[in-house]
């Protein structure tokens, strides 16, 4: 079994809040993340899968195919938009970094079995200081 990473990046704009909750208590608990005009960041995403090494082309998976498949199904829906408004897998989900990184995982991983291989996690980085990891249930 080897590991293959590959890394994207995108920007995009959420704010954390719950509509039952009062602005003050949503700033309460989610402090200037809960912002009513929003705020952004420039993620980096990381997308690692395993599998086997194919004797014929000393490859777990090519490279390209992963990156188109994760610039269609996650990049492309995420850069440059806001997650609570614009993402259709995010909505009526909490938009933190823990829900999208489940979420990129879940949308990634169904594409990934035409190529025999596996998605083994899903690093999502918020800020220099911040990232989730998330291996699957």
């Amino acid at each position: 079994m080897i590991y293959i990473t590959r890394r994207e990046q995108f920007n995009a704009a959420h704010k954390l809040f719950k509509e039952e909750w009062s602005n003050e208590q949503n700033l309460e608990v989610f402090g200037k993340c809960s912002n009513p005009n929003w705020h952004g960041h420039n993620y980096e995403l990381f997308v690692t899968v395993k599998g086997e090494v194919d004797p014929q082309t000393g490859f777990v998976m090519d490279l390209k195919i992963l990156k188109d498949i994760i610039r269609e199904h996650i990049t492309d829906k995420l850069d440059h938009k806001n997650i609570n408004l614009d993402v259709d897998f995010m909505k009526g989900k909490m938009a933190s970094t823990e829900v999208l990184a489940i979420e990129i995982f879940n949308q990634l991983k169904a594409q990934l079995v035409p190529f025999n291989v596996a998605l083994h996690k899903i690093k999502l980085v918020e800020t220099e200081n911040n990232f989730v990891e998330y291996y699957g249930e």
